[in-house]
């Protein structure tokens, strides 16, 4: 389009999954309940690795993290939809659309970096063992996760600043209920290939090297386990990181599936429900998978809330001799 149907925009309007009426309060109660068992689920696991002594390793600092970019993730999208459906508006200002694409990008990037150095950590602990205390000692492990901080935040702001760079037409529909980094590009009315061609490029980087990374560590801890004689010896390795692997397998799946399904390269209603799988479905399960799978987290959550429902107990028998 030319210049003249450039214009200064103010907000955009964010479509969401449909507009008929009878369905927006079925909608507002199934996210918020996905959003509540999300945001406490990785909650309690964060409480109860800062809570158990025996929790205080490389993995479970690393998951409690990834619980918390979680929790950052939905927070970053849901209550602003779910404020929407309540209201019966779609607006969102421009300001607001660049800082939530900012913080979608920013816990989006620090869920796959966190994904690459956990798949590490499992790495060195089955493949080098007695390597494990002075590779993955704390100081080690603050430098990787500021590591992984820094790269998020630098790839967030690198490619807002792109968007905000941008001239937006008449037209700020977008068919997503949050303002995704693709769909905002493809409303601009300037031109976009610096956009598309950072955007690729840090795919590539901060997608494709974490993902090489998961799958180089996973390589190298199937052929030790494989070395090993005994099936118990076989059976405990794989445990360590069956959690992980699970976690691992819904986050990229879910992503992959969604940006290569017919649906997200269309501005569609379907590609905002496709999008609220990796957005909404995976942090949610994150908790279930690691609490299931976990001896460790199950122990440790026995242990906390076993000791709330003693001190209620007690508290309560007391009340009841004073009366």
């Amino acid at each position: 389009m030319g210049p003249g149907n450039e214009t200064q925009i103010s907000e955009f309007l964010l479509l969401g999954f449909t507009e008929v009426p009878e369905v927006q309060p079925l909608l507002f109660g199934l996210f918020l309940s996905m959003y509540l068992v999300t945001f406490f689920g990785n909650l309690v696991i964060i409480l109860a690795i800062i809570i158990d002594c025996h929790l205080h390793t490389p993995m479970y600092f690393f998951l409690s993290i990834l619980s918390l970019c979680d929790i950052g993730l939905s927070s970053t999208t849901v209550p602003k939809m779910l404020v929407n459906i309540q209201a019966q508006s779609r607006v969102i200002t421009y300001a607001g659309c660049l800082t939530q694409m900012y913080f979608f990008l920013l816990f989006g990037g620090l869920d796959d970096c966190l994904l690459a150095v956990m798949a590490y950590d499992r790495f060195v602990a089955i493949c080098h063992p007695l390597h494990y205390t002075v590779s993955m000692k704390p100081q080690i492990c603050v430098l990787m996760a500021l590591g992984s901080w820094t790269m998020s935040v630098m790839e967030s702001c690198l490619q807002s600043l792109l968007v905000s760079q941008l001239s937006f037409c008449s037209s700020v529909e977008i068919p997503n209920f949050f303002c995704e980094l693709r769909q905002m590009v493809q409303l601009a009315c300037s031109d976009t290939f610096l956009n598309y061609l950072v955007m690729y490029l840090i795919a590539g980087v901060l997608a494709g090297g974490p993902l090489a990374g998961i799958l180089f560590s996973y390589y190298k801890i199937v052929s030790s386990v494989f070395a090993i004689s005994l099936a118990q010896g076989k059976y405990k390795a794989f445990s360590t990181c069956a959690s992980h692997l699970s976690v691992v397998s819904l986050f990229y799946f879910t992503t992959i599936g969604v940006y290569l399904s017919p649906a997200a390269s269309h501005n569609t209603h379907s590609g905002a429900l496709a999008t609220v799988m990796y957005t909404m479905v995976t942090p949610m399960l994150n908790p279930f998978i690691y609490n299931l799978r976990n001896k460790d987290i199950k122990k440790a959550l026995k242990k906390c809330f076993g000791r709330k429902v003693c001190k209620v107990s007690f508290v309560l028998q007391q009340l009841k001799g004073q009366f």
